[in-house]
């Protein structure tokens, strides 16, 4: 059975950090390409960060890069998302993605509210 399992989410003050973790299982981790996601209230899903799974090259969207590291543990079938500096605006659902040519999985997803 395929899982994606979304965790590390919560509330933090402007200007702290949090990590996500995606425990993936059911499947051939290595071979997949992971990125996180997030979805605010009244927003479409975005792309926030990828890695690929051959070089573990990196891209991020423009409003987390510098803040936000992408990188994944293919013995652990783990990738996370180190978040600092994290603002108002990255609150949302975050959730993790595992992509190779045409299976397509998703996590339930973690709520990550930033808030004073």
């Amino acid at each position: 059975q395929v899982q994606l399992v979304e965790s590390g989410g919560g509330l933090v003050q402007p200007g702290g950090s949090l990590r996500l973790s995606c425990a993936a299982s059911g499947f051939t981790f290595n071979n997949y390409a992971v990125s996180w996601h997030r979805q605010a209230p009244g927003k479409e899903r975005e792309l926030v960060a990828a890695i690929t799974s051959a070089d573990g090259s990196t891209n991020y969207a423009d409003s987390v890069k510098g803040r936000f590291t992408i990188s994944r543990d293919n013995a652990k079938k783990t990738v996370y998302l180190q978040m600092n500096s994290l603002k108002p605006e990255d609150t949302a659902v975050y959730y993790c993605n595992a992509r190779l040519m045409w299976s397509d999985y998703w996590g339930q997803g973690t709520q990550v509210t930033v808030s004073s």
